[in-house]
């Protein structure tokens, strides 16, 4: 049989002379006879075996593990005859051209090539369209949208959903698990990022379409749309590593040599940019409702609903953020809704919404955690109470209480005050100085009279956790090292896991695959001059 790689250019003639042998013996007449009898025989085996003394002294433990390494036998027979029968039923087309419009008129027989399928290996044979100094064509190759590597589709599919939540060794050993096929940790990871190529392209499409009607009515006219964005570091391999992060990492000088002790490894990560989209009714609140204990009645916190996720470690900040106002413009096209940005007080960040909002025309309010803001109070704390003095809890809550009620000019100026008046160094005041500075600075985005008042949330707690999921749940693996590609495939894929557009993005990328490795290929499409 002939291999794919092979040129045979000595036997295609200019003329394009028919090289097409005798349908030989395959066990089916044309693909009319019982073209699946050894599988008829592997199924009546499976059957024999569960009838016979041997298999009824079993647990129904073992009886599940043999009969799944059966069925998946048999399964990859059923699918290794179904090939065969295509090969047989496969006609010879006339007219098949390259993409540089080449006509291959030689075509020959019992051209093979390995698939490793969710079952097992099988052998795919197709005819082999040829033409002198040029590359064959397999048109079978592309109605079945067979890949380009040795894995199937369904494996790459297995492969990208195991790695996304755990480790590529992990992933292997389920790869093996479920489908018998031994992969290396490298050709799993390959499968992954492969898997996750057409994240961008579809989501992309998704915005230029027209808004789904029925999704449009799901979301109420009221209801605020929210956005927010912040930032995750990855550790990373050098070569990974933005320029002036692996300036720094070079000029370093571990303690260590087989790995990073505390405070090494800020020099070795890449910051992952994590964005979210999402809806809430409003639910207004008072500054009260907000700093109640968890066991007082209350009225409820804003509840989010259609959180939709990306994250980038190949993207900045810019990119992600453009990512999520196209996502809010996608449910919100005419900017009739209330759009809240909630970030956490990072100037780039809060520069970058700017931009991307006045761009675009659309008014948003920007409103920072106030999470965030408490963590600045109690950093303050510390430069006027000694550590677990319970007075400091009470003078948090007091001054978080003014800022919620919109009162942070005059609650940094307390501060400032209080530490002049006990006269304290400058080292002990200087966390209560840069609170105060912080309050001030951060003023226009303090404004939670209003935000309560309308309903709006106040805290991060969905990128928070959008962080935690995507990536250090995954990224943060003792020990991992990651690879530029391989961090930024599974974030992709968590991302879109968790928005729940997986099996939607799945069918998109195999449309693509065919697109990009067969329909590409010829002048036409991939059944060329077929009626």
């Amino acid at each position: 049989m002939f291999a794919d790689s092979g040129s045979h250019d000595e036997m295609v003639s200019a003329a394009g002379e028919d090289l097409l042998p005798e349908r030989g013996d395959v066990g089916c007449e044309d693909g009319r006879g019982d073209w699946c009898e050894r599988s008829r025989e592997g199924f009546e085996g499976i059957v024999g075996w569960l009838a016979d003394s041997d298999a009824a002294a079993l647990e129904h433990g073992e009886l599940e593990a043999q009969l799944r390494a059966r069925g998946r036998e048999l399964l990859r027979c059923l699918l290794g005859d179904h090939l065969a029968l295509r090969t047989v039923r496969e006609e010879r087309l006339d007219g098949v051209a390259d993409a540089h419009g080449v006509e291959h008129r030689a075509v020959e027989r019992d051209h093979e090539r390995p698939l490793a399928s969710v079952f097992g290996e099988v052998t795919v044979e197709r005819l082999a369209y040829r033409a002198k100094g040029e590359a064959n064509l397999y048109v079978a190759d592309g109605l079945l949208n067979l890949p380009v590597e040795h894995a199937s589709h369904g494996v790459r599919r297995l492969a990208a959903m195991e790695s996304a939540a755990g480790s590529f060794e992990h992933a292997r050993d389920m790869v093996r698990e479920h489908t018998g096929l031994a992969l290396g940790k490298r050709q799993v990871e390959g499968l992954t990022i492969r898997a996750a190529v057409d994240f961008d392209a579809f989501y992309a499409e998704r915005v230029s379409a027209e808004p789904d009607p029925g999704e449009q009515r799901e979301r109420e006219r009221n209801a605020v749309l929210v956005l927010s964005a912040d930032g995750k570091g990855i550790v990373m391999r050098a070569e990974a590593l933005r320029e002036a992060t692996a300036r720094a990492a070079q000029r370093a000088s571990p303690k260590l040599t087989t790995r990073l002790s505390k405070g090494e490894k800020a020099d070795r990560k890449r910051i992952a940019e994590v964005g979210a989209v999402y809806d809430i009714m409003p639910a207004p609140r008072t500054p009260a409702d907000v700093l109640a204990p968890s066991s007082a009645k209350t009225l409820p916190a804003p509840k989010a609903s259609g959180k939709w996720l990306t994250a980038s470690v190949v993207d900045d900040a810019a990119s992600v953020i453009a990512d999520i106002f196209d996502e809010a413009e996608r449910r919100d096209p005419t900017h009739q809704r209330a759009w809240v940005v909630l970030v956490d007080g990072n100037n780039h960040q809060i520069d970058r919404i700017k931009a991307e909002a006045k761009k675009r025309k659309i008014k948003v309010t920007i409103v920072i955690d106030i999470v965030h803001v408490l963590e600045y109070l109690w950093s303050a704390a510390w430069s006027f109470f000694e550590e677990g003095d319970p007075a400091a809890e009470t003078w948090v809550k007091d001054k978080a209480l003014a800022v919620l009620d919109g009162q942070a000019g005059q609650t940094a100026a307390a501060i400032r005050r209080k530490a002049t008046y006990q006269n304290l160094t400058d080292a002990k005041r200087a966390k209560a100085d840069r609170t105060a500075d912080y309050l001030l600075h951060k003023r226009p985005y303090l404004d939670y009279p209003t935000a309560l008042k309308k309903g709006w949330p106040i805290a991060s707690g969905v990128i928070e956790g959008a962080c935690r999921h995507l990536v250090k749940d995954r990224m943060d693996i003792t020990g991992a090292r990651w690879g530029l590609q391989g961090a930024e495939a599974i974030l992709k894929l968590r991302a879109i896991i968790s928005n729940g557009d997986f099996d939607s993005y799945w069918d998109y990328h195999l449309a693509h695959e065919r697109h990009r490795n067969h329909d590409q290929r010829y002048v036409n499409s991939v059944i060329p001059r077929v009626a």
